[in-house]
């Protein structure tokens, strides 16, 4: 802790930008983040758009697990949830895609309700088991439900318009993901600081003593499951409106891994870290390929060897990760925040 930085109320100590030097990089970064679609090619857009469809996610899977201390392994299901919805809703209802996209956090919403209704009773593996289930029954009904889902054909939806403006590049997509993915931090970032989020927290830390003050665990565990699907449900509608198609194939089992895989790579109870984590899940692969293809030019026969080892390779980055930092990476940012504070002392 610096010399002189202290507190004098609760709201002064949870500001979120305390000082000019942060509101100052932060302002920088945004420009950047704004230029990019300027500077960048349809590819690396591409990528963009897919760690802002991520960050959503993860950031709601964070408030469920991170925050409230409910593991799910069914995030996946209600991001497909969200998509199908959005689909079905502009495509048989001819609904516009700034009314979908709404109705598809809010249906998914309605179902984390319902399936975090056994949260109530269970916790830990068994509420892992429950989540599990929910994956698995949701996939069934994206696939046999044909009169509304169309099975694994899917549905091709159009691009968003904005007053006559079709969404329907990855430039063009990318002020719109880079606008929701504010709106999802922001909002998660007061949420933590809410009288909701310091109940998530109680929950999170022990549940009975948190109910012995008072908090409802039935109404903040059922919360946490809605806004987190919410979450997930807005990542969904944007990633079927980006990609133009739904399909059961987008939302498989080992979706829901690499979410749990972002938060706590990233960092569990960390905003922050939701990001970083999403950010990482998204570029180690793309890393990947461009060293494979890399290595092939060099040495022919080299690609046919790495690329069966790319997934072991993720997966064995992931296991190091967690061993040597378990904190995840947000703990990493900090860590290196706190020596530029302290710097060029040791204390």
């Amino acid at each position: 802790m610096r010399c002189g930085d202290f507190k004098e109320s609760y709201i002064k100590d949870e500001q979120i930008f305390q000082s000019f030097f942060v509101k100052f990089w932060l302002a920088l970064f945004t420009m950047f983040l704004i230029l990019i679609p300027f500077v960048a090619d349809a590819y690396i857009l591409y990528v963009a758009n897919l760690i802002g469809f991520s960050i959503i996610g993860a950031v709601g899977l964070n408030i469920l697990t991170g925050f409230t201390g409910q593991i799910s392994l069914g995030h996946a299901a209600f991001v497909g949830v969200g998509g199908y919805t959005a689909a079905i809703l502009m495509t048989r209802l001819n609904f516009s895609f700034w009314l979908a996209l709404p109705c598809a956090g809010l249906v998914a919403a309605l179902a984390g309700l319902v399936i975090g209704i056994p949260s109530l009773r269970v916790k830990g593996l068994y509420l892992c088991m429950a989540t599990l289930a929910a994956q698995f029954i949701f996939e069934f009904i994206f696939i046999h439900w044909e009169s509304m889902t169309q099975g694994i054909r899917g549905i091709n939806v159009s691009s968003p318009v904005l007053v006559n403006f079709p969404l329907d590049t990855e430039k063009r997509f990318y002020f719109l993901t880079l606008f929701m993915v504010f709106l999802a931090v922001g909002f998660a970032r007061n949420l933590v600081r809410s009288r909701v989020g310091r109940a998530f927290v109680a929950i999170r830390d022990r549940d009975l003593a948190a109910e012995i003050m008072g908090i409802s665990l039935f109404r903040y565990k059922l919360t946490a499951f809605a806004i987190s699907s919410f979450y997930a449900g807005v990542a969904g509608a944007l990633w079927v409106s980006f990609m133009r198609i739904v399909t059961p194939d987008h939302f498989p089992f080992h979706l829901s891994i690499q979410y749990l895989a972002m938060v706590i790579v990233g960092g569990l109870g960390s905003v922050l870290g939701s990001i970083f984590g999403a950010i990482f899940m998204v570029m180690t692969p793309e890393l990947l390929n461009a060293l494979s293809s890399a290595l092939s030019k060099m040495i022919p026969d080299v690609g046919q060897l790495f690329i069966p080892m790319k997934e072991v390779v993720f997966g064995a980055l992931i296991v190091l990760f967690l061993i040597f930092e378990p904190l995840g990476l947000a703990e990493i940012w900090r860590r290196i925040k706190a020596f530029f504070l302290l710097w060029p002392f040791s204390y």
